[in-house]
């Protein structure tokens, strides 16, 4: 869309120069040959210079692809060094590096907590089978409700 715009601001001063030109042309019918001569060499010296500019072109984007409903601009591969490379992957890393510590860390308090549990259950003057019976549940819970009732 940038190259267009650019094309067509072009066209646009092409065709203001070629009404300029031709106004300048009617008008130096009048002049006197020395004038006139000057005149046409200093158009020559104006076209010669408009030559001679360098274009300068933006490049925005080599290509545009589009995938489902969305588009993704790229660069081409051109553009790419090692170094480029490797800053567009860094943040992938962190973020796998950062997930993978994340997991790590809760799966050590996960072992943590059940081991706690366990050293409860272990060093309890209950044995670990009295929590299975069903009945010693019940007193549990009876003792708590009759604690809590007082």
């Amino acid at each position: 869309m940038t190259y267009s715009l650019h094309h067509q601001a072009e066209v646009l001063m092409d065709r203001y120069g070629v009404k300029v030109a031709a106004r300048l042309s009617q008008g130096s019918a009048q002049l006197p040959h020395d004038i006139s001569e000057r005149l046409r060499v200093a158009r020559l010296q104006a076209v010669a210079q408009r030559k001679r500019a360098p274009v300068v072109q933006s490049r925005l984007a080599t290509s545009v692809s589009s995938s489902g409903g969305a588009a993704a601009l790229t660069f081409g591969d051109e553009g790419w060094s090692i170094w480029s490379r490797m800053a567009s992957v860094l943040p992938l890393v962190a973020l796998v590096a950062g997930l993978v510590l994340i997991n790590g860390i809760q799966n050590e308090d996960r072992a943590n907590e059940v081991a706690e549990v366990d050293t409860a259950l272990l060093t309890d003057d209950l044995p670990p089978a009295a929590y299975a019976d069903s009945g010693f549940i019940q007193y549990l819970k009876s003792a708590a409700h009759r604690t809590a009732s007082e």
